[in-house]
């Protein structure tokens, strides 16, 4: 019998593989991974001082939802950050909150499998966006990654939900090594850890992973 709660299983009634559903699921407010503050995990790596992270440049948030994880990102490295969404609703409702001044962080809607950059990205940051996608989808979402990021910069998985009849969504799960296969070869983990600080409903749900993609020609060590 499944556990999952019935926001998870009117979430799961809404999405369809028609990414354009999850206007749908803002509209009705059925949002379970959304805490309404940033991700703990993703604000202790950032200050830990464990990954050299760039502290000038771009870095970039696909399926930013409400859009307090970007702004973080912005504050905590000084970067210029662009955060995405598929939805309408949820850019509307990132443009809602105060983005503190001297930060630049730009929210826009955008078809993340579509989207070009030509300047490329030092740190590109995915919360819950791996998992609201269709499993088939993974490979492209990789594809899309190696295309977007430059040799050097660094990846940030918040891997969540960690366990298959999860209550928090959205709709699938994942798993550490779900990530290797999309990425491909050219990358090495940095961090690789539970984190010390979750929020309530994710204790012992999820790990942080950072991934370095590697400059042309070298070797993993």
């Amino acid at each position: 019998m499944s556990n999952l709660s019935p926001s998870m299983v009117k979430l799961r009634g809404i999405i369809t593989d028609d990414m354009n559903t999850w206007d749908q699921a803002w509209e009705q407010n059925v949002t379970p991974w959304e805490t309404g503050t940033s991700q703990p995990p993703l604000l202790e790596v950032l200050r830990s001082g464990e990954v050299p992270f760039p502290r000038s440049g771009r870095a970039f948030v696909p399926g930013c939802g409400s859009g307090h994880d970007a702004i973080s990102i912005s504050a905590e490295l000084g970067v210029e950050t662009l955060a995405g969404d598929i939805s309408a609703v949820a850019v509307k409702e990132a443009n809602k909150l105060i983005v503190p001044e001297g930060l630049k962080v730009r929210f826009e809607v955008q078809d993340f499998f579509a989207f070009e950059d030509s300047q490329k990205f030092d740190l590109i940051y995915d919360y819950t966006f791996f998992v609201a996608i269709p499993p088939s989808m993974r490979m492209d979402w990789g594809k899309q990654i190696n295309a977007l990021i430059k040799p050097g910069g660094y990846l940030i998985t918040l891997v969540f939900p960690l366990d298959p009849e999860s209550d928090a969504g959205p709709p699938f799960f994942v798993r550490p090594e779900h990530y290797l296969a999309p990425l491909g070869e050219g990358w090495e983990k940095v961090v690789d850890r539970i984190p010390t600080v979750s929020s309530p409903t994710h204790v012992d749900r999820e790990r942080i992973i950072v991934w370095r993609k590697l400059e042309p020609g070298v070797l993993k060590t």
